[in-house]
């Protein structure tokens, strides 16, 4: 009886273990898809080259900072094609217009909704970088916050090895 009862046991457990590990892979299969979806489809919003850049989400207790940066400092057509995409973007998110994230990544990306209904709610800043361009979002709305470091996980996770977190 004990036979049976310890072999039923690694039976189960086995197939609870395949079972996690295909879901696993699985999953880890559909974010890569999507990582490469969102890097091909990332010129239908945004002028420079997403392979020569790096996208920088560095959330912050009012909001979070934004840096892209050319991998190239001396790419001066990338780097002024950042500076100008980035910019025009200050301007329409300061307007709660993110038509750009949700054509890129989904009108469904977390936080979002927040941040296109609350415009006045936060402030956004654009400065020049040597290498490229940031911008930093301030609220002193705890959702807004939320909503802006849900946005900033989303672009992480959606834009892969083009992005990083940053440190504030």
């Amino acid at each position: 009886m004990n036979h049976k009862v310890t072999i039923a046991g690694v039976v189960i457990i086995a197939i609870v273990g395949i079972t996690y590990y295909v879901v696993h892979v699985r999953e880890q299969q559909q974010l890569e898809e999507r990582q490469a979806y969102i890097h091909n489809r990332g010129a239908e919003v945004m002028p420079f080259d997403l392979g020569e850049t790096q996208h920088t989400f560095t959330e912050t207790k009012t909001g979070g900072i934004q840096q892209v940066r050319v991998t190239d400092p001396n790419n001066t057509p990338q780097i002024d094609l950042v500076r100008m995409h980035i910019h025009m973007e200050a301007d329409a998110f300061s307007a709660g217009n993110f038509g750009d994230p949700a054509t890129l990544h989904g009108a469904d990306m977390p936080g979002l909704s927040v941040l296109q209904q609350s415009a006045g709610m936060f402030t956004v800043t654009y400065t020049d970088l040597p290498d490229g361009a940031q911008l930093t979002y301030t609220s002193d709305d705890p959702e807004v916050q939320d909503a802006l470091h849900m946005w900033f996980q989303a672009q992480r996770s959606d834009h892969g090895d083009d992005a990083t977190a940053g440190m504030e």
